[in-house]
């Protein structure tokens, strides 16, 4: 069963998604599955914001006050616990996602997109790590299994994988993509969000009759 998976490395709910989509495949252990990472933005607009926390930073672009902004993040802490992640927002850099995108898509190339996708996630929900540094990257991609000279011709040349970026933001567009993460079953059956293990077992068993 081929899962393609549209997600946003600044998306919280993506790495949980990604975390309850595991514990379903766990429960197929004779079953084989490939998974393909699509690239999504949520606001390619984004430009990085060091001096700025992503309390604040959420609650200017949504016009709330920033302890209401505190109190959608600590929803959302909770959620990440319960599927056995450890989320740090007061750590969290807001960057833009557009070069982490691009080395997801070296990483494809590689067999390493699941890798990449999960050093990316712990590097921004957990330690905080900067995700529009290029030393970072660098480091972060070499984690995952890459090859440190192939990461930073990404980095140098923007023009690396932007197709596929956006060739992938338009599929999405194309097959009513609302927002991620959007898993998309065999081209048959989709579940939208980061939705209980139950929701993926369901769609899993679906798909096998």
């Amino acid at each position: 069963m081929k899962i393609e998976i549209w997600s946003d490395i600044m998306c919280p709910f993506c790495y949980i998604g990604k975390r309850q989509l595991e514990k379903a495949l766990a429960e197929f252990p004779n079953e084989e599955f490939e998974i393909e990472w699509k690239s999504f933005q949520l606001d390619p607009s984004i430009t990085p914001q060091k001096d700025k926390d992503i309390y604040t930073f959420l609650a200017e672009r949504k016009g709330i006050s920033v302890e209401q902004s505190k109190e959608l993040h600590k929803a959302v802490v909770e959620r990440a616990k319960n599927a056995g992640l450890d989320y740090h927002f007061e750590k969290v850099i807001v960057s833009n996602s557009l070069t982490a995108h691009r080395i997801i898509h070296l990483a494809k190339t590689r067999k390493l997109g699941d890798e990449m996708e999960e050093v990316f996630f712990k590097a921004y929900f957990t330690e905080g790590k900067d995700l529009n540094d290029a030393s970072t990257l660098i480091d972060l991609g070499i984690q995952a299994g890459l090859d440190k000279n192939e990461v930073r011709k990404v980095i140098e040349n923007e023009s690396v994988f932007l197709n596929n970026l956006q060739n992938d933001i338009a599929e999405a567009h194309q097959i009513g993509v609302q927002g991620v993460p959007f898993f998309v079953f065999d081209r048959k059956y989709a579940v939208s969000g980061a939705q209980p293990v139950e929701a993926f077992v369901q769609t899993i068993n679906e798909g096998r009759k």
